[in-house]
């Protein structure tokens, strides 16, 4: 029940699921499958995969850090927007491309859960998305010498807090991969 006027649909959104971003994180491989699952229902279910792709002074475009993982392809008519921020809409061709779908509930999959991940969820949810959390396709690094909660602690609080996520006219929530349902709202 977004709040986006005629916006019926859903997109997958695969965030940041790149060589440099994921290489290192926690339960890896287990996530990128999980998120090769999602992108296999989407397309023969129908729905949008929009892929996103970040870009900095550590993912410099074109290098091999800043490409997609080799398991997952991106189809040829499947969007891919390029960010430079841990919000996929700031300063991107999101809004525009989910609009051209339209796209008005977002289920999100990826990388880094306590950087874009919670970024992009909460950039969705503030435009009037309804956002799905993929509670087992997104993954972080360890930060723990930084401070940080160790990867498994940030994975479950992020699906703690955005389980219980509520605004006016949204839906958030969280899903495990084999219960997502492209066509429901959480």
């Amino acid at each position: 029940m977004t709040t986006l006027e005629n916006r019926p649909n859903t997109a997958l959104l695969v965030v940041d699921v790149q060589n440099g971003v994921v290489k290192g994180a926690h339960r890896r491989d287990s996530v990128v499958a999980n998120v090769g699952s999602l992108v296999e229902t989407a397309r023969r279910e129908g729905v949008p995969v929009v892929w996103v792709q970040h870009s900095d002074e550590h993912f410099v475009r074109g290098s091999d850090d800043w490409q997609i993982v080799p398991e997952l392809t991106p189809g040829d008519a499947e969007p891919l927007v390029e960010k430079n921020y841990g919000d996929s809409f700031e300063d991107t061709e999101l809004e525009t491309v989910l609009a051209g779908l339209g796209v008005g509930r977002l289920v999100v999959a990826g990388a880094q859960t306590d950087g874009c991940i919670r970024s992009t969820l909460h950039g969705a949810f503030v435009r009037g998305y309804d956002a799905t959390l993929v509670s087992d396709a997104h993954t972080t690094e360890d930060l723990t010498a930084w401070g940080a909660p160790p990867p498994d602690k940030v994975i479950a609080h992020t699906n703690l807090y955005w389980a219980d996520q509520t605004a006016p006219g949204r839906t958030a929530g969280t899903v495990e991969t084999k219960d997502v349902a492209f066509g429901a709202t959480s």
